[in-house]
């Protein structure tokens, strides 16, 4: 879906790029990378909600870093739906990985009863390092001001 779809269908709104706020956030995806390692022996199921959760941080960067941000319900689903437009067929795996993990943090945010497994939060984490650090690159290519911030 384009981004002129995604804002005809009122999901993304046109705005001026800010690159401390979009600095933020990547700093924030990295801390949660951070986090989410810390915590997998610990608890794997909110270790990959906390992945999930860098990746979202990383998909609404890259969209304000687009010039856009995303309004209305949904968002988590119109930001991967933005990421796929942004970083095109060449990231299609990672990007479906990602909305996948959408999904299944879902379920277990609100139906707890579904387990993930270790190794699907050990994955999780090298799927959202790989799409925090694409993000990042892209990022500071477009908008070499943006610093990653404390």
């Amino acid at each position: 879906m384009s981004f002129i779809d995604l804002e005809n269908s009122a999901l993304i709104e046109k705005i001026k790029p800010d690159a401390v706020q979009i600095g933020r956030f990547l700093s924030r995806s990295l801390k949660d990378l951070k986090t989410a390692k810390a915590n997998l022996n610990i608890d794997e199921e909110w270790a990959y909600a906390i992945a999930y959760h860098a990746m979202l941080r990383a998909g609404r960067a890259l969209l304000l870093a687009e010039g856009y941000r995303s309004k209305g319900k949904d968002q988590h689903k119109t930001i991967i739906l933005a990421a796929k437009e942004s970083l095109g067929e060449k990231f299609g795996l990672l990007l479906n990985n990602f909305d996948r993990m959408r999904r299944k943090r879902h379920e277990f945010i609100y139906e707890s009863f579904k387990p993930i497994p270790f190794s699907e939060a050990e994955t999780a984490l090298t799927t959202a390092a790989e799409l925090v650090k694409k993000v990042i690159d892209i990022v500071q290519t477009k908008s070499p001001q943006t610093r990653l911030f404390k």
